[in-house]
């Protein structure tokens, strides 16, 4: 089923130009003026191109058949039919708690409509109506006119208001009373009309405008003490005068039901217990499905246009038209074949000698697309084959940097012998697994960080390195311009040095995936791993001690911290990194103090020095983090087949000390 509101939103979002997405997205430009400042005008633009350019699937109301079950779900065998907020396509993985099991009386048409009345469900369980109340649905799309057969279900009398006359008419087919705003006619004045001048009880705004007037009417028909919630999008100018002299409630529903958002729930499969929370968004699909299979809730009729996939840009040309729609429904072939997982991609193959590197990549999220695998690129990498778990990013990015096949499966990856390089740039929790399996696989591995996640994991890493093959973890700070023009200057310091990092990393939330201490291990693991390295190659010098300070803090992982190292040499370094900063101060200083003398690099596009003479300030254009370098030295390591751009003593040891701090 097409959302024609939130999708037809997305399609002329991404039909705009740069000012228009600009103008609808005031605080995104904040963003990005600030990041201007701080990472250079270049870094700035290019991370906006590339964020731009990234794919988004379509849709979120689907219907489909179980073809295979994750571990540890239950409730779902396979052959089931289910309806779930899976995107369009042929095949989706779902969480188990954002899809529900359809009766056998209900047709795939009709339970393609699960998620958009489970949206309107869940304002009807804000508004908490009784039976004999009356309602108004303000907004009769599709989620407003399912909203008010399921108002009418509860018991209540409904009325609708909504400027299109046939939507008007088609309500009243449905059981709601309804008025179409083109005729001139008062909202106000017909509700209370119907209401004996009461007012209504309360009214569901179902409608996507950018005005405040669907507020302003629903406060003008409500009753004392009535209850308004926004289901749709509207501007939100509440009138002071309206809502305190009858003292109204005003909420905004949040999507299917209580669990959405939350990760817990979502994505690791932690159900909300039913004495204590009724009614999830699970639960919410279940009752839908439960009406339309009972009869009180009829699609039928909302049904205007039905497309084969092949037709799919037909329907979405459809949104932006002047033809009327109402329910758009997409169909997929019964003949697609759940185990196709590769697709080749037209790429130029140029023949690769044994001892050139050909890169097979896994990951396709965000940080691969838009950083690594262009630095690969620019670096004059071949690719092979890019997989990830779902499909849209491999096949977005394997045609742009020329991949010759783009798959969701990764262990035939693994065992193709064509590529003899593999880079892993996935959650941190598999780093490690698949790490020993391409090493076993005799590739050359490039893991972005961190290695692994605890101790045991490092230790059957080190096991699984025999030296036949290249491991290297993606350091990148070691390689950044600036940073190898300061490293010269402190190998001819004397004496013992002093090290400082701060970095203002800023906040993000604590139930994002890196914040959880089996999926990410947190940012002293994930993140902060940069700067023990770096200092680790500034000094030259084993670590010999290495302590953890961390600021008070309510998250599983803690992510405002110290870090404190002492050096075999006698050298000291802090690592500074802060989530609690402003985004405008520039995110990474490194400052040396050492034989009277100063070096600080600022966001590696400043470099300065005091005491140096004739040291004159050096400065890049743009913030240049050493990622190209860093690629470019993975594959001429393995070309030439030199000595590893990081020692692999060293990767082993930075990760050691860590997990040792994380107490690991």
């Amino acid at each position: 089923m097409v959302s024609a509101g939130t999708e037809r939103m997305l399609v002329e979002f991404a039909k705009a130009n740069l000012l228009d997405k600009a103008s609808q997205q005031p605080e995104k430009v904040k963003q990005v003026l600030e990041k201007a400042r701080t990472d250079g005008l270049y870094a700035t633009f290019d991370a906006v191109r590339t964020k731009l350019d990234q794919p988004l699937p379509l849709g979120y109301c689907s219907v489909g058949t179980v073809v295979a079950v994750g571990s540890g779900v239950v409730g779902f065998q396979v052959g089931d039919r289910v309806a779930s907020n899976g995107p369009h396509a042929e095949l989706v993985a779902v969480p188990q708690h954002l899809c529900a099991p359809i009766p056998a009386d209900v047709s795939d048409e009709a339970a393609s409509f699960t998620v958009l009345a489970s949206i309107g469900l869940q304002g009807i369980r804000l508004a908490n109506p009784t039976l004999g109340e009356t309602f108004v649905v303000s907004g009769l799309g599709l989620i407003g006119l399912l909203t008010g057969q399921l108002l009418a279900a509860q018991g209540c009398r409904v009325l609708g208001i909504d400027p299109d006359p046939s939507k008007c008419a088609l309500a009243e087919t449905l059981g709601i009373k309804a008025i179409h705003l083109a005729c001139g006619a008062d909202p106000v004045a017909w509700c209370l009309e119907h209401t004996a001048g009461i007012g209504v009880d309360g009214v569901l705004i179902t409608a996507a405008t950018s005005s405040s007037e669907p507020v302003h009417v629903a406060a003008k028909v409500c009753r004392q003490r009535g209850r308004i919630v926004l289901v749709g999008v509207t501007g939100l100018e509440l009138r002071r005068d309206l809502f305190y002299k009858k003292e109204l409630s005003f909420q905004v529903s949040c999507s299917y039901g209580p669990g959405r958002y939350d990760p817990a729930y979502e994505q690791q499969g932690h159900d909300y217990p039913i004495g204590f929370v009724r009614w999830t968004e699970q639960r919410n699909f279940q009752a839908v499905l439960h009406a339309l299979a009972t009869g009180a809730l009829q699609t039928e009729p909302l049904i205007s246009h039905r497309f084969a996939i092949e037709q799919a840009a037909e329907a979405y040309e459809l949104l932006s038209s002047p033809e009327p729609s109402l329910g758009i429904l997409l169909r997929y072939p019964e003949t697609a074949d759940p185990e196709q997982r590769l697709i080749q991609l037209p790429a130029a193959v140029e023949p690769v000698a044994a001892s050139q590197p050909l890169l097979s990549v896994i990951g396709a999220g965000n940080y691969a697309s838009r950083v690594l695998i262009p630095a690969f690129a620019k670096a004059g990498a071949r690719f092979h084959s890019l997989a990830a778990s779902s499909g849209i990013g491999p096949v977005h990015a394997g045609r742009k940097f020329g991949f010759r096949q783009a798959s969701t499966d990764i262990p035939s990856l693994l065992a193709d012998s064509s590529a003899n390089s593999v880079v892993i740039a996935t959650r941190h929790d598999s780093h490690a697994a698949l790490v020993q399996q391409a090493l076993a696989a005799g590739k050359h591995v490039f893991v972005e960080k961190p290695l692994c996640l605890t101790g045991a994991e490092l230790t059957a890493i080190e096991a699984a390195h025999t030296g036949q093959a290249l491991l290297m973890v993606g350091f990148n700070r070691r390689f950044a311009p600036l940073l190898l023009d300061l490293q010269q200057q402190v190998y001819r310091l004397q004496g013992p040095k002093a090290f400082v990092v701060t970095c203002n990393a800023g906040a993000i939330p604590s139930d994002h995936w890196t914040q959880d201490p089996v999926a990410g291990g947190g940012r002293l693991l994930g993140e902060a791993c940069h700067f023990v390295d770096l200092l680790r190659y500034l000094a030259a010098s084993p670590i010999e001690d290495l302590q953890l300070l961390r600021a008070a803090d309510s998250k599983p992982c803690p992510d405002t911290f110290s870090l404190q190292l002492r050096f075999t040499d006698g050298s000291i370094g802090t690592v500074h990194y802060f989530a609690n900063g402003s985004k405008a101060f520039p995110k990474e200083r490194l400052e040396v103090f050492a034989d009277g003398k100063v070096l600080q690099l600022d966001n590696y596009r400043k470099l300065k020095a005091w005491g140096i003479p004739g040291f004159s300030t050096r400065r890049l254009l743009s913030q240049d983090k050493g990622q190209e370098g860093c690629c470019a030295a993975f594959l001429q390591a393995i070309e030439t087949g030199g000595s590893p751009p990081i020692p692999i003593a060293e990767i082993f040891e930075v990760q050691r000390w860590l997990l040792q701090a994380e107490n690991r």
